[in-house]
């Protein structure tokens, strides 16, 4: 048994891990800005849970009282493209939360420091083709990531790393591929493609309209990772030997429009589309090259994206039946 410090735990990655980490009998303390009462997914066999606002170093210190072996930071304001894109401020100043927790982290001797960072820090010139390569660790630089969440994870990982250089203290780096699944976000103005898709699939159904809004002309392209993939590839980054950047994401690469034609079908319905061409749309493609992962930890998705839609589908209902 270790200790283990996750942050942003009442969210929808932070609280999958914590109910990981439970599960395999780890002392766990959980933390979020949030309120408990609005965590997704509160564990209630976690050790402690706090409410700290992490921008804080005093708060960041506090966390670390009970000091932990390993520290997973999934601490950040974020949303999807409609979020990060209108919020370039408050995406931004999450740089705060990794650098207060690094210096904290190396003051209570934290043996491992996790931060998950994003494929947004890639530069838009690679991802202006639908037909997009797929993207290298080293594409990273010359750098010019998504204005604003983009240019904080990339200034994070640097963090990370001069944290190991001057300080000794060991880092490991996730770069996110939109991950999706169960307990995220499905409303708000803070869901990602998936699960708002999932939404207004069943809003037309219900409604009868039988019309469904697409941000741009759905022929942009991404890469979609569940959440269970996530969790395990997270896990084995943490106690691999691998000490810089790497991906972390479903290569099977797909446009809008397929993803909703996959959510439609296990509507059984289809829709008229509708297509918004001023709504934020993000970069035109972007896949994540899987190459290192699967050489260095033999690690590759293992859910099917037809499968985590299906489980994401069934979340989502069953929330707007509760709702």
């Amino acid at each position: 048994m270790s200790k283990y410090l996750v942050t942003g735990a009442g969210g929808f990655i932070g609280g999958h891990m914590v109910d990981r980490l439970v599960r395999e009998g780890h002392e766990v303390t959980a933390v979020d800005i949030k309120p408990l009462g609005k965590w997704w997914g509160v564990n209630k066999d976690a050790n402690n849970l706090f409410n700290h606002n992490l921008t804080h170093f005093s708060t960041c210190q506090l966390a670390m009282k009970d000091s932990p072996d390993f520290v997973y930071n999934f601490a950040a304001d974020m949303g999807g493209m409609g979020y990060i894109e209108n919020n370039k401020l408050n995406c931004m100043m999450s740089v705060l939360i990794n650098t207060h927790l690094l210096k904290a982290a190396a003051g209570a001797g934290v043996k491992r420091y996790f931060f998950s960072s994003s494929a947004c820090v890639y530069p838009d010139y690679l991802q202006n083709e639908a037909d997009v390569v797929a993207l290298k660790e080293d594409d990273a630089y010359p750098a010019m990531p998504e204005d604003g969440y983009g240019w904080e994870k990339l200034f994070s990982e640097r963090m990370c790393r001069h944290f190991t250089e001057d300080l000794g203290i060991e880092t490991r780096v996730a770069r996110f591929h939109n991950v999706y699944g169960p307990r995220t976000s499905w409303f708000g103005g803070r869901e990602k493609a998936p699960a708002a898709i999932c939404r207004k699939v069943i809003e037309a159904k219900w409604s009868g309209s039988n019309e469904i809004e697409i941000w741009g002309d759905g022929e942009q392209t991404r890469s979609f990772m569940f959440i269970d993939d996530c969790i395990e590839g997270s896990s084995l980054i943490m106690g691999s030997h691998v000490d810089y950047p790497i991906n972390l994401g479903s290569d099977r690469l797909v446009t809008i429009n397929e993803l909703v034609s996959l959510v439609e079908d296990i509507a059984g319905i289809k829709l008229e589309r509708k297509y918004d061409l001023d709504a934020p749309k993000g970069v035109r493609g972007r896949n994540s090259d899987n190459t290192r992962i699967m050489e260095e930890l033999g690690w590759a998705p293992s859910v099917s994206l037809e499968e985590g839609l299906e489980k994401t589908y069934q979340f989502v209902y069953d929330e707007m039946l509760d709702d």
